[in-house]
């Protein structure tokens, strides 16, 4: 695909693909930044691709959406961190009973287990980061992170003497 036929698809294009990233995001400055990245995404392949580009920027655009997703998702460290207030279910049970209770199950967890949720929830490390450093694949990591999270969950409703 030459750079003229890339700049008018994608001139025809964006207006499709600022609807569907407002759609997934909600704000307009967002959802033109995703669908500015996904177009530098295209550019970088623009030798490889063919007409038509439609489906193809649909797709990316819907996923550098689901990825702004993801890292809006605020993770809660419990490193030293107070818990979120007690809810009405919770009321009366102190934040530092509860946060105690669940660094006595934290360590009671196998040791890969309790690496990578801590790496991933404490010191907020990604998925191919916490592979790298422990030397294995994203979907052991991502594996071991889902088992670990089990086995809090797990535990933590069930043992009421931990």
């Amino acid at each position: 695909m030459t750079a003229s036929d890339f700049e008018r698809e994608a001139a025809a294009l964006r207006p499709v693909l600022l609807g569907e990233a407002r759609g997934m995001l909600g704000g307009a400055a967002e959802a033109e930044d995703a669908v500015q990245e996904a177009l530098l995404k295209l550019w970088g392949m623009a030798g490889e691709l063919r007409l038509p580009l439609g489906p193809l920027a649909k797709v990316v655009v819907r996923n550098m959406c689901v990825d702004r997703l993801r890292r809006r998702r605020t993770t809660v460290s419990v490193d030293g961190a107070a818990l979120s207030e007690p809810s009405a279910a919770d009321a009366g049970v102190d934040s530092d009973a509860v946060y105690d209770r669940v660094m006595r199950v934290v360590d009671s967890l196998p040791a890969v287990e309790q690496v990578v949720l801590r790496l991933r929830h404490v010191d907020g490390m990604e998925f191919a980061d916490i592979a790298r450093l422990t030397g294995s694949t994203e979907a052991a990591v991502r594996k071991a992170l889902s088992r670990a999270r089990m086995a809090v969950r797990k535990r933590f409703i069930n043992d009421t003497e931990i």
